[in-house]
């Protein structure tokens, strides 16, 4: 997992990757590269699936009401997902 991961410009969910909701937040499962990940809280989903239409990251956590103090953990949840290819830059 790095904190190098660029997160400026827009970002979406990838095309192969599907979320289902769940009580702790959702799974996002890649049907390419057959990878499941855990979205940990509700929040995240929201932010996930607010990505496309945010300018970046950032405003899509700040439009899903992710306090200031919580974004650098935000920003590590979705360097993971970056990283992994369950978000992609548009």
């Amino acid at each position: 997992m790095s904190a190098e991961v660029d997160l400026g410009g827009r970002w979406r969910l990838h095309p192969q990757v599907a979320l289902r909701p769940e009580r702790f937040g959702a799974l996002a499962y890649h049907f390419g590269s057959r990878r499941l990940s855990f979205l940990k809280s509700r929040r995240l989903l929201d932010v996930v699936e607010g990505l496309e239409a945010a300018p970046d990251p950032i405003a899509a956590c700040r439009a899903a009401g992710v306090p200031e103090a919580e974004l650098p953990s935000y920003r590590r949840a979705l360097a993971t997902l970056a990283e992994t290819e369950m978000i992609v830059r548009i």
